[in-house]
């Protein structure tokens, strides 16, 4: 097999995946702050370090993964006070809706899911390592970072802090993009805000702080991937560096990996043009899970993703393509023996098709090769050159390539109802749509085309298509 190579942010070039820990792979990722539903854009960057993860487990890789739950920044604490709870009780909600959201897409769940503020002493601990460095200062009962003390400071976003104005200095979460100041590693409280007592004093962590502190202390040091949308890179992830590697000594993370923004026909996405939307808001126009995930992984990481009516309509068209083909293999009857063209076939898909992942996961690439071979078995099946055992190692082909794209299983319904979408009627057992067509298929061979037809308009009606085969055997589908 060939080298797994990243592009690597810090370098801005590609490079070899060489662990820390021979056989594992340890990823940060940057998760949700848990103060609505997570929208669509974030949920392109989890499919990718979805499709990062499931990639590496098909090299034989080991991966330990930790996503992040920012449950206390200013937007949480005003809306927790707004809506009158706690900040636990406001963003365990939205957790557990963005949990529901990962089921949903199939998104395998990371070994690791850790709340901040459930390490409030690790970062305690993280702020007074730098403070017996000289790294930090107080104001008016809050500790910030001397960014000053640190000479790489941008090295990862680039940004220059030539003409940075001396002991500037911001004390919200997130501020604008080559704003470099000082930054708040421990807030002080304000008149009515929650807050922790600890031995650096009263008050809740910087926002910063929080993944550098979690980070370290469930992957070590040097982590080997860290993960996150590009709007991260600075100041977010400027400021893990400046921290975490200022305490420690050591390189933080030896690659970066950030996904592209997703738009929304060719705009922006935002709530003032209306074009807003959360998973939830797509399922409710129709949207399948499999879609979705399909389209958001479809696009390589790193291009921007333009998210359109049209693109959602060629992801379906494609998803049920590939589930045909599947069904194809298994039900249709197939001349006895093998043809080695076919093994070819499939020799060179999966090369490809891995090829296209490890080239920084080119995910447009693969998906190219999955389909090539979809189009050279069809043309093969119609022209009677694919044989009886020819279909196994076709579909174990399409099964090993599942195992990142995750959309083949037809499980969409029980996807939608496990986030509480509700079909409008129920499914009917497989059980009972087999018997169903056996007894059509009995009603024809007695010429009762009458008997024959009422049996696909109650299935037609119960939301299944038919699909007779030259060969006899019958296909069936959900619409």
């Amino acid at each position: 097999m060939i080298d797994i190579q990243f592009h690597n942010t810090f370098s801005n070039r590609l490079e070899v995946l060489t662990p820390v820990h021979p056989g594992e792979v340890r990823i940060y990722t940057c998760g949700p702050t848990v103060y609505d539903f997570a929208h669509i854009g974030n949920f392109r960057t989890f499919v990718f370090q979805d499709v990062l993860r499931r990639f590496l487990h098909s090299r034989g890789l080991r991966v330990l993964q930790v996503m992040n739950l920012t449950d206390v920044d200013d937007r949480i604490i005003q809306k927790a006070a707004e809506s009158g709870t706690s900040i636990r009780e406001y963003t365990e909600k939205y957790i557990a809706a963005f949990l529901q959201d990962m089921s949903a897409l199939n998104l395998q769940t990371p070994e690791e899911i850790v709340r901040a503020t459930d390490h409030i002493d690790d970062m305690v601990d993280l702020i007074e390592r730098l403070q017996k460095k000289g790294l930090t200062y107080q104001s008016e009962g809050s500790i910030y970072y001397r960014i000053a003390k640190f000479p790489d400071y941008g090295k990862l976003s680039k940004i220059d802090v030539g003409g940075m104005k001396a002991g500037a200095r911001v004390d919200n979460d997130r501020y604008e993009k080559d704003d470099a100041r000082d930054f708040a590693l421990w807030k002080a409280p304000k008149p009515g805000e929650h807050f922790w007592e600890t031995r650096i004093g009263p008050g809740r962590p910087g926002w910063h702080i929080e993944c550098s502190a979690m980070a370290m202390k469930y992957l070590g040091e040097t982590l080997d991937i860290h993960t996150g949308g590009v709007d991260l890179a600075f100041p977010h992830h400027e400021n893990e560096i400046a921290q975490s590697e200022a305490a420690t000594g050591r390189t933080f993370a030896k690659m970066w990996l950030h996904a592209e923004h997703l738009i929304i026909d060719g705009e922006k996405m935002s709530k003032s043009l209306g074009n807003f939307f959360t998973l939830r808001d797509l399922f409710l126009k129709g949207s399948k899970p499999s879609t979705i995930r399909y389209l958001l992984l479809s696009v390589p990481y790193r291009r921007q993703l333009n998210f359109t009516g049209d693109s959602l309509k060629q992801a379906e068209a494609s998803v049920e393509r590939l589930r045909n083909f599947v069904t194809r293999l298994k039900a249709e009857r197939f001349a006895a023996g093998s043809n080695p063209k076919i093994e070819q076939l499939a020799d060179k898909a999966e090369a490809d098709f891995d090829a296209g992942l490890a080239d920084d996961l080119n995910t447009a690439f693969s998906l190219a090769a999955i389909f090539d071979l979809v189009r050279e078995v069809n043309t093969a099946m119609d022209r009677g050159g694919f044989l009886q055992q020819d279909a196994p190692r076709i579909v174990a082909a399409m099964e090993k390539f599942d195992a990142i794209l995750a959309v083949l299983t037809d499980n969409d319904a029980e996807r939608l109802a496990s986030v509480g979408f509700q079909p409008s009627q129920p499914r009917m057992p497989d059980e009972q749509i087999e018997a169903l067509i056996e007894q059509r298929a009995a009603a024809k061979k007695r010429r009762d085309f009458k008997a024959a037809d009422e049996i696909r308009r109650r299935l037609t009606e119960s939301g299944i298509i038919l699909e007779d085969s030259k060969d006899g055997s019958v296909r069936w589908k959900y619409k």
